[in-house]
């Protein structure tokens, strides 16, 4: 069977901004790094070497850490920035270094694990009127922060997903 594209469906916009939103995306950014560690939990070396679509679970495992991390530094500079232009990377380049193709996936859970806990910190210390703060993107896009966070609380659903599904095709449990 082929992998599907959006295990987890594609990203869906959340409306309307309020306090239960946030709160519940929140709680989903929050929650995404023991996601993350319980669907890896057992892999083999080979196992985590497994391709989905074009990124093995270890690649996958090192963006989401990569990403993640951009993201919050991305919150940081918009909190302290007016409009500030962020800095792009390519994701594919990153998720082809060496690190990301035969590293451990221990340091980018603990990476995980590590910011997640700050931009939770972060999160909660802003108030509903921060979130309307907005960074560029080089693609020319104006980004919210209320859109950020609904991306990256979908984003780590959807990776996770990706390897769950691998899991249960294969069988492993």
């Amino acid at each position: 069977m082929e992998a599907p594209k959006y295990p987890v469906g594609p990203y869906q916009p959340a409306e309307p901004w309020d306090s239960k939103l946030r709160d519940r995306l929140t709680a989903e950014i929050e929650q995404a790094p023991s996601l993350l560690r319980q669907a890896v939990k057992g892999l083999s070396e080979e196992q985590l070497n497994t391709l989905y679509k074009n990124w093995s679970i270890r690649q996958i495992v090192h963006h989401l850490a990569d990403s993640h991390v951009n993201s919050y530094i991305r919150f940081k500079w918009t909190l302290t920035e007016d409009n500030p232009l962020i800095k792009a990377y390519d994701e594919n380049l990153w998720s082809a270094l060496p690190d990301a193709m035969t590293g451990k996936v221990e340091a980018p859970l603990a990476m995980m694990e590590g910011t997640h806990s700050r931009w939770i910190q972060l999160l909660k210390s802003m108030s509903l009127e921060d979130f309307s703060k907005a960074f560029k993107h080089p693609d020319g896009r104006t980004v919210p922060l209320t859109n950020a966070l609904g991306i990256y609380a979908w984003h780590g659903k959807h990776h996770t997903g990706q390897i769950l599904w691998l899991r249960e095709q294969k069988g492993w449990g």
